[in-house]
């Protein structure tokens, strides 16, 4: 049976409840190492790269460029 990783929007600090999509930088269905960057988000001080989980393949959420996305959701996962 193949594992999925949820690839989440992490904690950002006090106040932080959501993040504006912004790109991702790896294709669905792209091999991805555990650590790499595979998305990128931003709130109003920084923009923030999020990494994959663990080695496998990504599968993407359906978000695109300026969807709000609340803080701790599943943008993806990782299918090892």
């Amino acid at each position: 049976m193949r594992e999925m990783n949820q690839i989440l929007v992490p904690e950002l600090g006090e106040g932080v409840r959501e993040v504006t999509f912004v790109a991702w930088l790896k294709n669905s269905g792209e091999r991805v190492t555990a650590g790499e960057a595979v998305a990128e988000v931003m709130t109003d001080k920084i923009n923030l790269e999020i990494e994959a989980p663990a080695t496998g393949t990504l599968r993407q959420a359906g978000f695109g460029p300026d969807d709000v996305v609340p803080v701790g959701a599943a943008i993806g996962t990782v299918e090892e």
